[in-house]
């Protein structure tokens, strides 16, 4: 085992947030990199002896180069398709020129890329021909570049499945492009992990190209049935037609699914190709437990039921939040902040009403009006927004960077603080804020400040249209918080349940 340690890039993201675990189990040290330093110390490994943490970006060529040096090998796991990208493709180029350049000044021993599965036919999606693109950029590089290449990676939480998930749970009777049929080789995300771990074992599998997949090969089709049995849901009914376009089809995932369109499209585009392992070499140079599709489906289930998805595809995305909030000075953008605070006192001390707060949104909803939050998740949604059908990746515990259904959690200072950033499509940017201040006599004032930075004309009639909607959502809010943690202390824990709950920390 090498003491310099391992770059990991993206590692607050899906796959970088499995690995590093991974890597840390089997002994090695970890430079664990993103944009975000506070969104990387909110992980459950960020407190581990062998783990160093390092704010850079892919795009910012002098933090790359600092986040290189010292270690001996790195992982590429950076991807910009995300709704915040206008063109990722583009974006995705630049960032893999500056990690050949950051990795051949560092005198990297090797670099481990995960792409995309090629197919055959033609002609690829720009989702592919992007992935094929930065694959072909690190490897021409003087760092000796290994790239394994993935169909559809399944697990809980990902983009794929859960696409998938919604739309067997919600449409009994599905109307499907073609593509239903096309054949996929999919792969459980444990079994990308294990590759993408024994990369750093065998020194034959640099700068070689790998197919990686499951066992077996199946059709859209046949997965959303296997889903759907293992779901307790009945057969369903899928019948496919010529004319749903990549296009329409990416509209209709985000309007039955979470899943932003802009993500979606580049996904329903490279549906339409058979995705197959034509080299499966790796399987004998790194052997491993290869999951099925029905064993990969039931663990998920599993994991979701037990709430332990450790990663999300909505953990993508930015968690700075606008420089206005954090310096108060917004005269640079020609506009001021306008704020609205509303107050209550609570019997209760700060820890009680952080333990049902930072349960707040999701399938919990928002104690009061949900009718009206949905709406305007809906009402998102119409002009290409995220929407709130996100929700959050655990019903009890929030991380800095989390999605929660329109918004971004910016920062989590229990019991005293949250703060959220909207992601929603409006003229101005909003934070929305939540005070807990502890009192005299076991007591706490908790606030909720809204701030809002309007753009232009338009941001000003947003605001004060909406004034009255928000306040009486808010104080709503405010009222029925007492009345929630007074039941919440009524209830007590069923002695014969044999998962006791675990306080939030």
């Amino acid at each position: 085992m090498r003491a310099e340690p391992v770059l990991v890039t993206g590692a607050t993201g899906y796959v970088g947030g499995r690995l590093v675990p991974r890597l840390l189990l089997e002994g090695y040290r970890v430079k664990a990199m993103a944009r975000s330093r506070a969104k990387l110390a909110s992980r459950s490994w960020a407190a581990h002896p062998m783990v160093e943490l390092v704010e850079a970006d892919v795009l910012d060529p002098p933090s790359l180069i600092k986040a290189c040096q010292g270690c001996w090998a790195a992982y590429y796991l950076v991807h910009s398709m995300n709704p915040f990208t206008r063109d990722f493709a583009e974006t995705d180029r630049q960032a893999a020129e500056h990690m050949v350049s950051a990795a051949s000044m560092a005198h990297l021993d090797r670099i481990v890329y995960l792409g995309g599965l090629i197919p055959d036919d033609q002609p690829l999606s720009s989702h592919l021909l992007s992935r094929a693109e930065v694959g072909r950029i690190l490897q021409s590089g003087p760092v000796p570049t290994t790239i394994l290449r993935a169909a559809m990676i399944m697990g809980s939480g990902s983009a794929s499945f859960e696409i998938m998930r919604y739309l067997v749970d919600r449409l009994p009777i599905m109307i499907t492009p073609r593509w239903v049929r096309s054949q996929v080789q999919p792969i459980s995300i444990r079994n990308v992990v294990g590759y993408l771990a024994g990369c750093l074992e065998h020194d034959e599998v640099c700068g070689q190209t790998y197919d990686i997949g499951g066992p077996e090969v199946v059709t859209y089709e046949e997965l959303f049935q296997i889903y759907a049995q293992e779901a307790g849901l009945p057969r369903r009914r899928i019948i496919p037609v010529p004319m749903l376009s990549p296009v329409l089809s990416s509209y209709w995932i985000h309007l039955i699914t979470p899943v932003h369109s802009s993500i979606a499209r580049p996904l329903a585009e490279g549906l339409r190709h058979n995705v197959i392992c034509r080299d499966e070499r790796i399987r004998s140079i790194i052997p491993q437990d290869l999951m099925d599709c029905r064993r990969t489906i039931r663990r998920i289930l599993f994991k979701r039921q037990q709430q332990l998805v450790e990663t999300s595809w909505t953990d993508a995305g930015p968690v700075l939040p606008p420089e206005w909030v954090q310096t108060g000075d917004v005269r640079y953008a020609g506009g001021t902040v306008i704020s609205k605070i509303y107050r209550i006192r609570i019997h209760h001390a700060p820890q009680a009403i952080w333990d049902l707060l930072v349960r707040i949104g999701g399938e919990q909803g928002w104690y009061f009006a949900d009718f009206l939050w949905r709406t305007r998740g809906w009402l998102d949604e119409l002009v290409g927004g995220v929407g709130a059908r996100r929700g959050r990746r655990h019903p009890s515990e929030l991380a800095v960077g989390d999605a929660l259904d329109f918004w971004r959690v910016i920062e989590v200072r229990p019991p005293r603080r949250l703060l959220l950033m909207s992601e929603m499509k409006a003229p101005g940017e909003a934070v929305l804020d939540f005070y807990l201040q502890p009192l005299d006599g076991d007591q706490t004032e908790l606030q909720i400040v809204i701030r809002f930075l309007p753009v232009g004309l338009w941001g000003l009639f947003y605001w004060y249209g909406l004034l009255p909607f928000h306040t009486w959502i808010f104080k709503g809010v405010l009222k029925a918080l007492p009345g929630k943690l007074e039941q919440a202390d009524l209830r007590t824990p069923d002695p014969d349940s044999p998962f006791p709950r675990k306080p939030v920390d």
